[in-house]
């Protein structure tokens, strides 16, 4: 299940070298011997996860969905605008950060309010995709690397 989801986000555009480089750069100050193999790591761990991988599934088949016009309105509308006041897309995230605790939870605030990287390109690229779900499910899964990476190592004082 793991490659299927891993396939799934390379085919919305999404690797995990992209996803890696953030988690790297939101741990770094942290942990100064932290590599991106390492974070590469993590990102595995959290996707192996069965609860990720349902969230990500349901992401991207609803996104898929919109982009096919499959999804009857006004729902159909409200994914394909992304519309601010619609939540459910941070919902299902939210989802995959509650996994690693409060710490994924103030993470995945971060990423989707600044949105840095690759959920940037993800949140721009709205116009020729519906990636409603998939900019926040990105979020969380880095969210959730770095929240497991804080519990997993302890730092030097």
């Amino acid at each position: 299940m793991k490659d299927i989801v891993i396939n799934l986000l390379k085919e919305r555009g999404v690797i995990l070298g992209d996803m890696a480089i953030l988690v790297l750069d939101l741990q770094k100050k942290y942990y100064d011997d932290l590599t991106i193999e390492e974070c590469i790591e993590n990102l595995h761990h959290v996707l192996e996860k069965r609860e990720v991988q349902n969230a990500i599934l349901t992401g991207i088949a609803l996104d898929k969905l919109a982009e096919k016009d499959l999804l009857e309105e006004p729902l159909l509308s409200i994914l394909k605008r992304d519309e601010p006041l619609y939540g459910i897309d941070e919902i299902l995230a939210l989802s995959i950060t509650n996994v690693y605790g409060s710490i994924g939870l103030t993470n995945f605030g971060y990423l989707d309010k600044v949105k840095p990287g690759i959920i940037g390109k993800l949140n721009e690229d709205k116009q020729k995709k519906c990636n409603t779900f998939i900019d926040d499910l990105v979020a969380a899964i880095i969210a959730a690397a770095c929240a497991r990476i804080a519990h997993s190592k302890k730092k030097d004082s």
